[in-house]
């Protein structure tokens, strides 16, 4: 879980301050939950999805094939 403070607000854009060493993100304003203010902090959690990488790279595979 990354803890991330929301520094300001561009146009469509959110610049988020991730972690303790607070690395600057730009991040689609879109993605954040309705409500926030700058200064406010919020939780990203980012996971590994194997099902679906497994799927898509199945897919392209069997396009591959198509194709010979």
């Amino acid at each position: 879980m990354i803890s991330a403070y929301l520094d300001r607000f561009e146009e469509d854009k959110a610049v988020l301050l991730l972690g303790d060493d607070m690395k600057k993100c730009n991040f689609p304003r879109s993605y954040l939950p309705d409500g926030l203010n700058e200064g406010d902090y919020v939780k990203i959690d980012i996971q590994y999805d194997k099902e679906t990488t497994e799927a898509a790279e199945a897919e392209a595979q069997a396009l591959l094939r198509d194709d010979n």
